[in-house]
């Protein structure tokens, strides 16, 4: 069937029922279709169009619980969509392509398969050529000979033992991972409490936005952690950011996910940036994560010290590769999830050579991101009825088997042709003329914009505004 405005399909039902949200609201969500957005074999249009949609769900229920009325219907534009999840595609900088990924990352010859390794960030390009025995100045060419000289799973530890990245590309339905029974979302309510109703929000600047006066800690890195901040960020939230100085982020990817947020450097491990960190967190109404598991828990922000400092905070955590299993303290990125899970091999070209193939966009990112906003967004509206604290754990391996194993693809097509341009908006910015896709987010009163462009990376004040 082919309809310019369509239902919610199976995969929103899904990911709004595990964001624990009433399925009766579901009649409120419609998509405006469009031809040709995010073309691939898995159904990677349906769960762009299912995360936002439930994340867009999601800010409306918040905005009508503090403001007493029902629940406003919404309409999630696919072009929106298609855009928003290449977002760092369409980012120019003063007319300035920004390179998404280092010549030493991307798919390469083993000896027996393929291997995907990323090196963007230094110390990860470091570490690989270490472990493989090259020298710091060694290119693609000697990158490539070593690597065809050894079996990918080799590779595959031998990097991973070194601290840098690299995995085997899996067959379809050969994972490593234990994909099977990976919940999209987890939630859990702990400790107890009088409901914790958030003020009823001012007009800003023509209506309500749902997040308004909401503080968020920001301790998440590209692209799915900063997704979602950035979607809080545009939905009202005042979004802090957190990094450690010796941790220095890559500024083009912060120009993408920077937007509506501040940016501040404290050292976790040094006394007076840790007390500056703990009165930022006596006022925090959120906490999102996204390193490994346990990797913050020296700091004392494991889920259970957080709560128990402070009762009725939201924490929220995001990881590569799940919450348990042989993986589960392994770094990752979507690019590597999607080699190991076997997506990177059911999107090969037949036409070429048996080359790994890749989703057209970092899908489980960027889907992810809208995932945990829209779990976010829940938690404060059940906080607002229910006390307690919340603890909320997605991972870019939950996504990757929604995808592979959990999605139909909808019954319907048609529309018009996709075009990014009506998505796309030029602001001025502290790192020059930023060209940038707009949020897909949908509400009632139509698209909305970020209040600020992103500034330079822990420049910022580490104070609450």
């Amino acid at each position: 069937m082919t309809r310019s405005d369509a239902p919610p399909d199976s995969a929103t039902l899904h990911a709004w029922t595990g964001l624990g949200g009433d399925p009766a609201l579901l009649g409120n969500v419609a998509y405006r279709a469009v031809s040709g957005g995010l073309p691939a074999r898995l159904p990677v249009a349906e769960l762009a169009r299912a995360t936002v949609g439930v994340c867009s769900l999601a800010a409306a229920e918040l905005g009508a619980r503090r403001s007493g009325g029902a629940v406003p219907a919404i309409r999630v534009d696919e072009g929106a969509v298609a855009t928003a999840f290449v977002s760092e595609r369409h980012l120019r900088i003063d007319g300035r392509k920004p390179t998404n990924f280092a010549p030493l990352s991307g798919f390469w010859r083993a000896a027996d398969g393929w291997v995907r390794t990323h090196a963007n960030y230094p110390h990860h390009r470091a570490r690989l050529l270490t472990a493989l025995d090259l020298s710091g100045d060694s290119g693609p060419d000697e990158l490539a000979a070593a690597l065809a000289a050894r079996p990918a799973r080799a590779i595959q530890e031998t990097v991973y033992a070194a601290g840098g990245l690299a995995v085997a590309v899996a067959e379809p339905g050969e994972s490593e991972i234990p994909l099977a029974g990976l919940p999209l979302v987890e939630s859990r309510r702990i400790g107890e409490g009088a409901p914790r109703p958030l003020p009823r929000p001012a007009p800003f600047p023509e209506a309500p936005l749902p997040a308004r006066g909401v503080r968020v800690l920001d301790l998440t890195r590209v692209i799915a952690g900063p997704v979602a901040t950035r979607t809080l960020a545009l939905l009202g939230a005042d979004v802090l950011r957190i990094d450690s100085p010796g941790l220095p982020e890559d500024p083009d990817a912060h120009a993408d996910t920077g937007f509506g947020k501040r940016s501040a450097a404290l050292d976790l491990g040094a006394p007076e940036d840790r007390r500056t960190f703990e009165a930022l967190l006596a006022d925090a109404d959120v906490v999102v994560t996204g390193y490994r598991p346990g990797a913050l828990d020296r700091f004392g922000l494991a889920p259970d010290a957080l709560l128990e400092r402070h009762p009725g905070l939201i924490v929220a955590q995001l990881c590569a590769w799940g919450w348990s299993g042989p993986w589960v303290g392994r770094r990752g990125f979507d690019s590597l999830v999607q080699a190991a899970t076997g997506i990177a091999a059911i999107e090969a070209h037949a036409d070429v050579d048996g080359h790994p193939g890749v989703l057209p966009a970092q899908a489980l990112d960027h889907g992810t991101g809208y995932l945990l906003a829209g779990a976010v967004l829940r938690a404060l509206t059940e906080r607002q009825e229910v006390g307690g604290g919340r603890h909320l754990r997605l991972s870019l391996a939950g996504t990757a088997s929604w995808l592979l194993h959990g999605i139909d693809p909808a019954p319907w097509d048609g529309g018009p042709a996709y075009d990014s341009a009506p998505w796309l908006a030029e602001t001025a910015s502290g790192q020059g003329v930023l060209r940038y896709a707009r949020s897909p987010i949908a509400t009632p009163d139509g698209p909305l914009d970020w209040a600020r462009p992103p500034g330079r990376l822990g420049a910022d004040a580490p104070r609450w505004l």
